[in-house]
């Protein structure tokens, strides 16, 4: 039998919301695979969390810069939020993300490209900043969007300056309304998304792999009530619908209003919602858990 120790009780128990016991016993039940666990919570009704979220855990900026039709989005990681606030560090993500414009998603060949007013590449100017700074940094992510005939908006919430911030979003919109609208929109768009966190544009574009394990969290679920199974099967269906609401972009509820669903609102306005990016600082890294004062003690060679 895999060995349960505290700390992965604590870790589902932080993930789910779920008694000690009972992530003791899912973990048990699931031989330490912390999935397996998080959908046995769910299906016994014992998990306060619909779904795995990531962990906030690495520092740095996200930075995110547009043009006509055109718009990009970068993170840089860095180990303390101080780095965060260093001027230098700062126009690095933006001159990053202004050369995601051009260059797009490839974070290998951003890391080649030439860094503006210089002959050093991007990653030789990061390599002198890690220097500076005494910090290890890393380019994580970037993602680029363009149209044909429409905009590219772009959202940053709590920016620390224009373009810079810990959550930032792109949304891709193709239409023949003026553009000032688009634009409009598509930023409207862009806080809906910061706030609302959906995980696909419409129904076709969820991940296979997570909407079967819904369905099957579901079934298990509606078993659980002793119905049949062709009532079952429709219990499944109508809370995938659901489901869909909750994940997909273009059937959530408009946060604005709080009745309309984005679809309605994007074809109001004439446009053609075609593409978004949800870049969260940090989310999905797990950062190891250190003891402050021990560091410290460690390197003034001090002993506790």
């Amino acid at each position: 039998m895999a060995e349960i120790s505290a700390a992965l009780v604590r870790d589902l128990r932080d993930k789910t919301g779920a008694g000690m016991m009972d992530c003791k016993k899912a973990l048990v039940e699931s031989a330490a695979d912390m999935e397996a666990a998080i959908d046995w919570l769910r299906k016994k009704g014992l998990s306060a969390a619909a779904k795995k979220s990531g962990r906030v855990a690495a520092e740095g900026l996200v930075g995110v810069a547009t043009g006509p039709q055109v718009g990009a989005m970068v993170e840089v990681n860095a180990e303390t939020d101080f780095v965060a606030r260093n001027e230098h560090f700062q126009q690095f993500v933006a001159e990053l993300a202004g050369l995601a414009l051009v260059f797009g998603d490839d974070v290998e060949q951003l890391k080649h490209a030439e860094y503006p007013g210089s002959k050093y590449s991007v990653q030789q100017k990061l390599n002198d900043l890690i220097a500076t700074i005494g910090e290890n940094m890393t380019i994580r992510r970037a993602k680029r969007f363009e149209v044909a005939n429409g905009a590219v908006a772009s959202y940053v919430h709590n920016a620390i300056r224009p373009g810079l911030g810990k959550i930032g979003v792109l949304v891709a919109l193709e239409g023949q309304s003026e553009l000032a609208v688009l634009e409009q929109l598509g930023r409207q768009i862009g806080m809906h998304v910061a706030a609302a966190r959906p995980e696909a544009l419409d129904a076709g574009a969820v991940d296979p792999s997570a909407l079967e394990r819904e369905k099957a969290v579901l079934a298990e679920q509606a078993r659980a009530s002793g119905k049949p199974d062709a009532i079952i099967a429709k219990m499944v269906e109508g809370r995938i619908r659901k489901y869909y609401e909750e994940v997909v972009l273009l059937e959530q509820v408009w946060v604005h209003d709080g009745e309309t669903r984005v679809k309605e609102v994007v074809k109001k306005a004439g446009g053609d919602l075609t593409g978004f990016a949800r870049f969260q600082l940090g989310e999905g890294i797990e950062k190891a858990a250190t003891d402050f004062a021990a560091e410290v003690a460690a390197t003034a060679g001090l002993g506790r």
